[in-house]
């Protein structure tokens, strides 16, 4: 069983929860830069949530399922098709041997998940199948996706089986089919305030800065990538020059070089940076960050630590109770 791909698209690489434990070593985290996408991605065709799954970025990217398979698609609506018929997202879907699946341009958000029963059979490296391209490590060969590759698919579980029984039955005169229901997150891809904690040198920054960046509206400039995303808008000054020693850099850091235009840190951020941070987005709204492309416009929204931990606490309350459902599934299907 395999999965083809039959365009490359922008960018296409398997991505899963990152490489941790190495940083240490200068090798940075990775991973989906859609994180929450990818887990509901394995969950809803029943991986566990850190199995690797295909990002794909914006459009262009058509993959050809040379088996029967259980797929979900999750994260930014990129059009997705099957015969010129549009594919539901969201929710476990049947495809037919030979099946192919396109992505043909963005209508919300801008990075889509596509998760197969099984996950992929490839190696491990450094405890992870995830892809970092300028490290030519993991994922599949160390690269973005290629026509013609060939991506070998995993074993199957009893719910995917499960759930491919039931649906293959609902094909009438389609390739594919899915369930009636799916999981309402698409909220996190049409937003565009994202919310953050102060960061380690708010303080330094001149009090016209601290105001600005919870004020004013950047936007992500074409210089943006996975590493980063690089906003213009109102230039953020310091108080006064300082020196300032290079420390660890998480998701969603926010820096502000002596330019004064923000970075924001993303999946396949460096290991350290010696720039100050002015905020730290949390971990409840890095989606929403991951979701935007360039051109977008965003608003930060200060919020205390205390919140910042609610929120992440919520959606992993969230998480658990759709994976709870989806087990009663199994013996309920419908």
């Amino acid at each position: 069983m395999s999965v083809q791909i039959i365009r490359p698209g922008l960018l296409a690489t398997i991505q899963d929860l990152g490489r941790y434990g190495f940083q240490q070593y200068g090798v940075v985290v990775g991973g989906a830069m859609d994180s929450l996408s990818l887990r509901l991605a394995n969950v809803l065709v029943g991986n566990e949530e850190g199995e690797a799954a295909i990002e794909v970025t914006m459009m262009g990217t058509s993959l050809q399922f040379n088996e029967d398979t259980l797929i979900s698609i999750t994260g930014g609506d990129l059009n997705p098709v099957i015969d010129g018929n549009p594919v539901p997202l969201w929710r476990p879907i049947f495809v037919q041997k030979n099946t192919v699946l396109s992505f043909t341009g963005c209508k919300v958000g801008c990075r889509a998940y596509v998760a197969v029963a099984g996950g992929f059979s490839i190696p491990n490296v450094m405890n992870s199948k995830s892809t970092y391209i300028r490290g030519e490590i993991g994922g599949f060969k160390g690269r973005a996706l290629q026509e013609g590759d060939l991506i070998p698919l995993g074993e199957e579980n009893s719910f995917s089986r499960k759930i491919k029984k039931v649906l293959q039955s609902k094909l009438e005169q389609r390739s594919f089919a899915s369930v009636d229901w799916y999981v309402p997150f698409e909220r996190y891809v049409n937003k565009s305030v994202v919310r953050v904690l102060k960061g380690t040198e708010f303080e330094k920054f001149s009090e016209s800065a601290q105001k600005q960046f919870f004020e004013q509206e950047f936007q992500i400039t074409p210089q943006s990538d996975r590493m980063g995303y690089r906003l213009s808008g109102a230039s953020l000054g310091l108080k006064q020059p300082f020196e300032l020693l290079s420390e660890a850099v998480a998701n969603g850091t926010i820096q502000v070089p002596s330019d004064g235009n923000p970075i924001v840190l993303l999946a396949d951020r460096q290991t350290t940076g010696g720039y100050p941070r002015i905020g730290q987005i949390a971990a409840a709204d890095l989606p929403v960050i991951a979701q935007m492309k360039p051109g977008d416009c965003v608003r930060f929204q200060e919020i205390s630590l205390y919140e910042a931990e609610q929120l992440y606490m919520e959606r992993e309350k969230e998480i658990k109770q759709i994976r709870t459902a989806l087990l009663l599934k199994k013996w309920s299907f419908e």
